[in-house]
């Protein structure tokens, strides 16, 4: 596997991902996000229209994001794998999956039990935020959140029209970005049908994807 392929596919792996995570989250827990951004919104909006304790738990994900952030970072500094903070992920999001499947099975289901779960895959996507800070060269841009690549994008594509489409390096820089951000949309779309289908345990899919695929690449790119 070469270093171009590499990358891409890792972009569109994490950024599916994490799109994944967003939506499943929203749909299935009540509007409570993955990311500490979108319930901060959410909480927000929850303020004015009456606020209650299961609103102020969204600023639960602020001190549990920046625990994993810094877990990351330890993490890194204590292993030579540049991917072993993703194998957690994986595994963080692996046993959620497998916890959320086991209640519904057996029936158990409550609105702070839902929440519980939620909290390490926002762990999770803590991680893979540290991971894109430490590692940016792994992948085209920030593969959780999309506002950076959505405004990338949007100037590259200026550029291209003011130069009539002949700069090579904007076409491949707007290549790059697209891809990213088209694995976020396919992954959001996919985890809004896997929550109204499947549910929450549905988390299990992408935390077994980032247990298996770092295996598959060459131990010269792993380093």
């Amino acid at each position: 596997m070469d270093d171009e392929k590499a990358i891409r596919n890792f972009s569109l792996l994490l950024a599916a991902i994490a799109g994944f995570c967003d939506t499943l989250t929203f749909v299935t827990a009540n509007e409570f996000s993955a990311h500490v951004t979108g319930n901060f919104i959410v909480f927000a909006y929850d303020v004015i229209k009456g606020a209650d304790a299961r609103s102020w738990m969204k600023l639960v994900t602020f001190p549990v994001f920046i625990a994993a952030v810094i877990t990351g970072g330890w993490g890194i500094g204590k292993t030579s794998g540049k991917y072993a903070i993703l194998l957690l992920e994986g595994i963080v999001l692996a046993i959620t999956g497998l916890i959320a499947l086991v209640l519904k099975l057996y029936h158990v289901s409550f609105v702070w039990l839902t929440y519980g779960i939620t909290m390490p895959i926002v762990f999770a996507m803590g991680l893979q935020n540290a991971f894109g800070k430490l590692y940016s060269k792994e992948t085209y841009g920030p593969t959780t959140m999309m506002t950076g690549n959505v405004t990338q994008a949007a100037l590259d594509f200026w550029v291209m029209i003011k130069t009539k489409f002949s700069n090579g390096l904007i076409t491949e820089s707007l290549k790059h970005q697209s891809l990213t951000i088209g694995g976020f949309l396919s992954g959001c779309l996919l985890g809004a049908i896997a929550g109204k289908i499947i549910g929450l345990s549905s988390v299990l899919l992408p935390g077994i994807a980032l247990i298996v695929y770092p295996k598959k690449i060459p131990h010269k790119y792993t380093g």
